[in-house]
């Protein structure tokens, strides 16, 4: 039968080509995608991880990792990681030590990455990486519904006992072989329906800080201000108008800081805002935090910003600052 450029026939298959170059389009993009959840300190308008570690959910997978980061020192040259796998199917991770940079709006981006952006160049320069120095296995683990796996990790070098280093365990769930539909499979439904299966791959990512020397760990706050802004209250509802107090975290000393943050109304009692496990890294000196609150202080109430030590003096005040309303 000859068929014609109007034909039905050739129609079909144009269709169908089509369909499948969308697919390939699609598929493409969608693996190279990777949705991470990184321990160190989110963004305050998410919820904060758990008291004892991070975790990370995806379709049939559920991880958790504990501790949230890992400081060595000069006597303490050994550690171990443990990655729990809460979801209902065995889930394959890909373990790797990676570099990241903060950004002072608290984004934490892969070296790599930001090396292509030469506005950064400066934050860039003083990232002392710890990659070269660690020694860590597994590099890939199984995890069986309801089963962990312990990473084991090594200060295998001498550091400099002037200089923080830091590189980031990274912990990346491998999509199954089968990712579904093949191309002619996905093109061959009816009419103009494409039909495809998307396989995210999502991690969990941790500090890991070397530290040969004393820490200088120091803070101040400024710029503290109240503000409203447009936050959902779980992440998923709709943004409503929310009270946040605004502010700066300074880092003084040399090195990095990592602690809690309280906002607390003059008629005490529990905080009006808490924000958990926040960080500033040594590649930037202050970093911009937003705190949302339960309430809206009532006219004249004075309100108190607190930053407290969890990192080498856990509960220690490092920092305190009063803000009107």
């Amino acid at each position: 039968m000859k068929v014609g450029k109007d034909s039905p026939a050739l129609a079909r298959g144009s269709q169908r080509r089509s369909a499948a170059r969308i697919l390939f389009a699609a598929a493409a993009v969608f693996c190279t995608t990777l949705t991470a959840a990184t321990a160190q300190p989110a963004a305050p308008a998410a919820q904060p991880p758990t008291a004892t570690g991070a975790s990370a959910a995806g379709v049939g997978a559920n991880l958790n990792i504990t501790p949230r980061r890992v400081t060595f020192s000069r006597n303490d040259r050994s550690a171990t990681v443990t990655v729990f796998n809460q979801g209902t199917t065995p889930t394959t991770v890909d373990i790797a030590l990676v570099d990241r940079l903060m950004l002072p709006n608290g984004q934490i981006m892969p070296v790599a990455e930001a090396d292509a952006k030469p506005e950064l160049k400066a934050e860039l320069d003083r990232v002392k990486s710890a990659k070269a120095m660690i020694l860590m296995t597994p590099r890939r683990a199984v995890l069986a519904p309801g089963k962990s796996q312990t990473i084991r990790l090594r200060l295998a070098a001498e550091a400099d006992p002037a200089i923080e280093y830091r590189t980031h365990l990274t912990v990346t769930t491998v999509p199954p072989r089968d990712v579904g539909l093949t191309a002619e499979q996905a093109a061959s439904g009816s009419g103009n329906q494409l039909r495809f299966i998307i396989n995210s791959a999502f991690g969990l990512s941790i500090p890991l800080i070397v530290r040969a020397g004393a820490a200088d760990v120091r803070a101040g706050i400024e710029n503290a201000r109240l503000d409203y802004a447009d936050i959902s209250p779980d992440g998923v509802a709709p943004p409503r108008r929310t009270p946040v107090i605004d502010f700066d975290l300074v880092r003084q000393g040399a090195s990095s800081l990592y602690g809690n943050v309280e906002i607390q109304g003059a008629k005490g009692g529990d905080p009006l805002g808490v924000v958990r496990g926040v960080g500033v890294y040594t590649e930037i000196d202050r970093r911009s935090i937003q705190v949302p609150l339960s309430r809206a202080p009532n006219p004249g109430e004075p309100l108190e910003v607190t930053f407290t030590d969890d990192d080498t003096s856990p509960g220690k005040v490092l920092a305190r600052t009063a803000v009107g309303s």
